[in-house]
């Protein structure tokens, strides 16, 4: 069963906000942060899904935060690749 919007929101709100704790320096904002947690969750849907894991709306809400997790951590390393801010 998939999520909502509401349900990606809060995915990408606590992702981010996760993100933003774990990765060295300061996030992007509180915004910028959502975004990025959105976009991890749709890069580690993604990944789980191409390693047979099955998609982010298909783990319940806290798989779904750790894969959002996973893969804003991997956009966010990305990112800053790009922009030079480390």
């Amino acid at each position: 069963m998939g999520h909502g919007l509401i349900a990606w929101i809060v995915i990408g709100v606590i992702a981010g906000w996760i993100t933003g704790k774990l990765m060295k320096g300061s996030g992007f904002g509180f915004l910028m942060d959502m975004v990025v947690g959105l976009i991890g969750a749709v890069i580690g849907g993604f990944i789980a899904g191409s390693l047979g894991l099955g998609g982010v709306g298909q783990h319940g809400l806290i798989g779904s935060i750790i894969i959002a997790v996973i893969g804003a951590v991997l956009f966010t390393f990305v990112l800053r690749l790009f922009t030079g801010n480390r």
